[in-house]
């Protein structure tokens, strides 16, 4: 395929001359890590405890307090991408220990580290949709710029791109692998005579090997991606000779068992005994649908939401992108036999995903820079008119170009540094709390919510900033009786949160202590021996914490319960003005034990030493002895 094609541009298209390849992608850089640095919300707890969370565990230890859910422990997920932050973490903490850092600054970095990675596999994805629209309509043409402009444009993009999933990694990967797929082998094009040099065919086997191995490299990590490439694999071998099949199938196994093998051997390290995470995935999602305990969905998911919270104010333009890719005579050429190709893998991977009762936007994530790829043609025919030309006849359009680029903003805009925003900050107010008081003996904190509602170690920082939350681990080996009757801690905490804490806290309701621990563990340090992160984690039943963490919906329910404890409110942060799920709504509550015992010791401790200058007696000894008290 002529890499400088334009078949079906216009005159225009063709008369572009592209800027360099690397100011492109030093521009996109520059505005993914804008995007990952301002990003404050939370959006799913796969973005943490399904990378950072085991990559702290790798880094740091086991007694740094990571939380590894249950997934880790059953095998199911590929060490690949938390291995990734893992080595983010430690070259991090080496450059904290060189520079000799505060511990605050470390912190900070530890969180910053993660972000800046991401933002740069964001611009690689960015790019790569920017090479694939020139791919199918020419470098020169407005098309592919057009694709550049709806992936930066993007307000899911801008929310979702530079997380620390799985699938935005998936996402990269799988447009990468698509700009180096073989897409001569489906065509009707005729070979220019000179396509079977020996220099021709050593560079195209190379293409062909990165592609694959990319391929198996996104399957590995979310397993999934398959359906990409078995779809375009099928279109090749129908439409391909035997000599390409022959190719097509060595190089599947080589790439494919490469792969495997350095991925099984990468979880033999990472889990200390071998593991084939791929097939444990399968086995538990669907032999015994776990998947399931983690919610249903209806059949049309894909297509009333999924699609349109991929596409947000592109979907118009995407539906009949893909409209008329899918129904172009492929005679056309490459271009039309590749733009079929992306339209079949959008409808074969969501419909096939539609079969599976558990589904989520991001499953189908991967196939959004092929959809922004389709749509570019039908967003140039409808726009380029209207900029290019001063007509007031095209005042309309020219409005509605306005109206969605600004729609596009604010919806970025708010979901990148208001919704769910509080269940971020509440970290950073613990951590501002641990370097306030006495991080030596570090702070304690208790999170009645939702299971995974918040971030844990990756933003708790601190290995003794000990915490616990409430889990939600699914019926794993459990008959069918016993998971139609199974009832995880959180939903035992939201079915009865009095009886709850009763059962599931040390001393239950009636023995509350009065003191936060910072307190008790200065003024006696033999009071209470000091476990680690993770014991104190695991702990049952539960330690009152110093801080309580909660959504304003249950104060109703919790005030009553601890009024006559000494935990008061300490400090309140916004977290959402809506939210589907009812126990996530309001404000996010934070109460601190002995909040209201501190401010009268202070005043007592100022008056005593006042006295004690008039009396002539040592101010140390009244203030040892209030300590004690």
């Amino acid at each position: 395929m002529n890499r400088n094609s334009s078949s079906g541009a216009s005159p225009r298209s063709r008369s572009l001359r592209p800027p360099s390849a690397l100011r492109v992608f030093l521009a996109l850089v520059a505005f993914r890590l804008a995007n990952a640095l301002s990003l404050r919300t939370f959006f799913q707890p796969d973005e943490f405890f399904q990378s950072l969370e085991p990559a702290w565990h790798v880094a740091f230890g086991e007694s740094q307090g990571a939380w590894i859910t249950w997934e880790w422990k059953h095998h199911l997920r590929s060490s690949i991408h938390p291995l990734l932050f893992s080595a983010v973490y430690s070259t991090t903490d080496l450059a904290a220990q060189v520079l000799h850092l505060s511990a605050a600054t470390r912190a900070d970095l530890l969180i910053a580290a993660p972000k800046v990675t991401q933002a740069v596999i964001a611009a690689v994805g960015d790019f790569y949709t920017w090479r694939l629209a020139g791919l199918v309509y020419g470098y020169r043409s407005r098309e592919a710029w057009a694709a550049l402009a709806l992936t930066v444009v993007s307000p899911w993009q801008w929310f979702c791109s530079t997380r620390t999933l799985s699938n935005c990694l998936e996402n990269t990967i799988t447009i990468v692998g698509l700009c180096l797929w073989p897409w001569e082998w489906s065509t009707s094009r005729p070979r220019p005579r000179d396509s079977a040099r020996k220099g021709d065919r050593d560079w195209a086997l190379i293409r062909l090997r990165q592609c694959l191995c990319l391929a198996a490299l996104a399957c590995i990590l979310r397993p999934t991606n398959i359906l990409i490439w078995a779809t375009l694999a099928s279109v090749a071998w129908f439409r391909s000779s035997w000599a390409t099949r022959k190719v097509l199938a060595r190089e599947v196994l080589i790439c494919g068992s490469t792969v495997l093998f350095s991925s099984t051997l990468l979880d033999r390290l990472f889990y200390g005994v071998w593991a084939f995470p791929p097939l444990r995935f399968l086995y538990f999602n669907i032999v015994q649908s776990l998947s399931v305990f983690y919610g249903k969905n209806d059949w049309h998911y894909y297509v009333s939401q999924g699609y349109p919270l991929l596409l947000t104010t592109a979907l118009p333009f995407t539906a009949i992108g893909l409209y008329r890719a899918l129904t172009r005579r492929q005679s056309n050429g490459g271009q039309a036999s590749m733009q079929v190709q992306l339209g079949a893998i959008c409808l074969v991977m969501p419909l096939t995903l539609s079969l599976i009762s558990h589904k989520e936007v991001r499953f189908i994530y991967p196939l959004l820079p092929s959809l922004h790829v389709l749509t570019a043609p039908t967003l140039v025919n409808f726009f380029l008119p209207a900029v290019a030309r001063s007509s007031g006849s095209y005042t309309p359009r020219r409005l509605t170009l306005v109206f969605l680029l600004l729609a596009n903003f604010v919806i970025a805009l708010y979901t990148t540094l208001y919704h769910a925003s509080g269940t971020v900050e509440v970290l950073s107010y613990l951590r501002e709390q641990h370097q306030s008081h006495n991080p030596d003996h570090g702070i304690t904190a208790g999170f009645l919510m939702p299971c995974h509602s918040t971030p844990w170690r990756s933003h708790l920082v601190y290995p003794n900033l000990r915490a616990w939350a409430l889990s939600c681990n699914p019926p794993v080996d459990l008959t069918d009786s016993q998971k139609a009757v199974y009832v995880d801690e959180a939903d035992q905490f939201y079915d009865q949160a009095g009886q709850f804490l009763r059962t599931h806290m040390g001393g239950g309701l009636r023995h509350v202590p009065r003191k936060p621990s910072y307190i008790t563990m200065t003024t006696n340090p033999s009071s209470k021996s000091i476990i680690t992160a993770s014991g104190y984690q695991q702990k049952f039943p539960h330690d009152w914490p110093d801080y309580l963490v909660f959504f304003a919906q249950l104060e109703p329910t919790l005030k009553p319960l601890l009024r006559s404890s000494s935990y008061a409110e300490c400090h309140r942060t916004f977290n959402s003005a809506w939210h589907d799920d009812w126990r996530r709504r309001g404000d996010i509550v934070i109460l601190e034990t002995g909040i209201f015992l501190l401010f009268p010791v202070v005043v007592i401790h100022v008056e005593m030493v006042a006295i004690a200058a008039v009396d002539d007696v040592d101010p140390v000894v009244v203030v040892m002895a209030l300590g004690t008290s």
